[in-house]
C-alpha cells in the first residue's frame, strides 16, 4: 500500500514528509523532487514567501546509491525564514519574554483558526494556523514527485492548468492534452489560452490594489492509464471518490469535478454517456467522448483522468474582514500574515502530486509487486489479458 504522512508547521524547522509502499529499484533523485517543488511556488499572484523559502527537499532515507530499497523514504524541507521564528516556534517554553510568541486571538474568516481553536482548546490561534497552512503542501509535492517517477515508469503522464480564475473566463475552459502539454514553464498562470490568461492578470492586479484575493478553477489531466484501476465493489475502493478526496483535501479547495462534472447533471443522458468503439488494430475498446473523465464505477476506462478543483479566495485578505477577539469577544478586524493574492497555479500543481499518489497507490494495488521488475512484470501480464478480452 503506497501511502504517506507529513508532519512540521509552516514557521516551524523543516517539513517531513514520510512515503511508503514504494517497490524497490525505483530511480530516484533530490533534482526532480526540487522541480516539483519550484513549479509549486511559481504563478503570478504568489506572496513574498516565495523569495523567502526557494524549497529543496533533502532525502533522509529509504534511498540507496540513486534507487528505492522497498522501506520508508523519509525526506525534509527545511524552512529558510526559520531563523526569524526561532523564538515564535521554540519547542521550549518562552518563560522570559513570552510576548516573543507573537500570540494570535483574532481568527481569519474562512481559515480553521476559530474552528481549530475551539476544537483543540487552544487559547493561541497560532497554534492551529501554523499547522493548517498551505506551507505543509509542499511535503506533499515532495511525495508526489517521487509518485509521479513511478507512474512514469508505466508511460503515464500527469499535467495540470489553470481554467477559470476570478471568474474569467465566464465558463470554465475546454483544453486538449496538446494545449496543456504546450503551455510554457514561465507561463505566469499556467493558462493554455493566451487572451483569457491576460485578462486573469489584469484581475490579480486589480485585487493587489484593493487588498482582496482570488479564487479560481485548476484541472489535473492524467493520460496513459490502463483501464481497471479501482473497484466497483466497496464505496471505499472507487477510485473517483479517492481522487475527489484527495483533491479536496488541499486547503482552499471547496468542490472537485470529474469530467463533465456538475454540467453533466442539467444534460440528458444521450448527451452525457461516453459511447464506445472498438480499434481492431489497437485490440482495444475506447470512448468517443469523455465526459465520465476517464472513471465509469469507480474504475478507470483507459481513457484521459480528468479532475477539476474549485479554490475559493485565499483567507489572509490585507484589508481585513471583521472578527471578534477571543479573549475580550469585542469585534476586531482579523490577524493578518503574509498572503498570496492567488494560488490557483500552485494548486494545480499540489493536485498533481495527491492525483499522482493517489494513482500511484491503484496501481500498486492492481500489480502489486516489491521491486519495480516485479510490477512490470505484472503489468506486462495485465496488458495482454486486455488485448485478449
Amino acid at each position: 500500500m503506497i501511502r504517506f504522512t507529513t508532519a512540521g508547521e509552516s514557521h516551524g524547522r523543516a517539513l517531513i514528509a514520510v512515503l511508503e509502499g514504494l517497490p524497490a529499484g525505483l530511480a530516484v533523485d533530490a533534482e526532480s523532487i526540487n522541480r516539483e517543488l519550484a513549479r509549486r511556488q511559481q504563478g503570478y499572484g504568489r506572496g513574498g514567501r516565495m523569495k523567502i523559502e526557494q524549497d529543496k527537499a533533502e532525502i533522509l532515507s529509504g534511498v540507496r546509491h540513486g534507487q528505492t530499497i522497498g522501506s520508508p523514504v523519509a525526506l525534509m524541507i527545511e524552512n529558510k525564514d526559520w531563523a526569524n521564528w526561532q523564538d515564535v516556534m521554540s519547542v521550549e517554553e518562552l518563560e522570559h519574554a513570552p510576548e516573543k510568541s507573537r500570540r494570535i486571538a483574532r481568527p481569519r474568516p474562512g481559515h480553521a483558526d476559530l474552528a481549530g481553536g475551539q476544537k483543540y482548546n487552544r487559547r493561541d490561534l497560532r497554534d492551529v494556523l501554523e499547522r493548517a497552512s498551505a506551507r505543509e503542501t509542499a511535503a506533499r509535492v515532495s511525495c508526489g514527485a517521487i509518485a509521479k517517477l513511478l507512474l512514469a515508469e508505466f508511460g503515464i503522464e500527469i499535467r495540470s492548468h489553470v481554467v477559470q480564475l476570478g471568474g474569467v473566463p465566464d465558463e470554465p475552459l475546454e483544453i486538449n492534452w496538446n494545449a496543456i502539454s504546450n503551455i510554457p514553464d514561465d507561463a505566469p498562470l499556467r493558462c493554455a489560452d493566451a487572451e483569457a490568461q491576460g485578462r486573469m492578470i489584469d484581475l490579480v492586479d486589480e485585487a493587489r490594489r484593493a487588498g482582496d484575493t482570488l479564487g479560481g478553477v485548476f484541472e489535473v489531466v492524467t493520460r496513459g492509464l490502463v483501464p481497471g484501476l479501482g473497484s466497483h465493489t466497496a464505496w471505499d475502493a472507487k477510485l473517483d471518490g479517492r481522487l475527489a478526496q484527495s483533491v479536496m483535501s488541499i486547503p482552499a479547495v471547496k468542490a472537485v469535478a470529474i469530467g463533465a462534472g456538475v454540467e453533466a447533471s442539467s444534460l440528458p443522458g444521450s448527451q452525457v454517456h461516453d459511447e464506445i468503439s472498438y480499434d481492431e488494430a489497437q485490440r482495444s475498446f475506447a470512448r468517443r467522448t469523455n465526459n465520465a473523465g476517464g472513471l465509469e464505477g469507480g474504475i478507470t476506462n483507459g481513457e484521459e483522468v480528468r479532475v477539476r478543483g474549485f479554490m475559493k479566495p485565499i483567507s489572509t485578505l490585507r484589508r481585513a474582514l471583521r472578527s471578534v477577539d477571543i479573549d475580550t469577544k469585542e469585534e476586531q478586524s482579523a490577524a493578518f500574515e503574509r498572503s498570496d493574492v492567488t494560488a490557483v497555479p500552485a494548486a494545480g500543481v499540489i493536485g498533481e502530486s495527491m492525483v499522482a499518489l493517489t494513482l500511484a497507490a491503484a496501481m500498486s494495488e492492481k500489480l502489486g509487486g516489491d521491486s519495480l521488475e516485479e510490477m512490470r512484470r505484472n503489468y506486462e501480464s495485465y496488458l495482454e489479458q486486455l488485448r485478449s478480452f
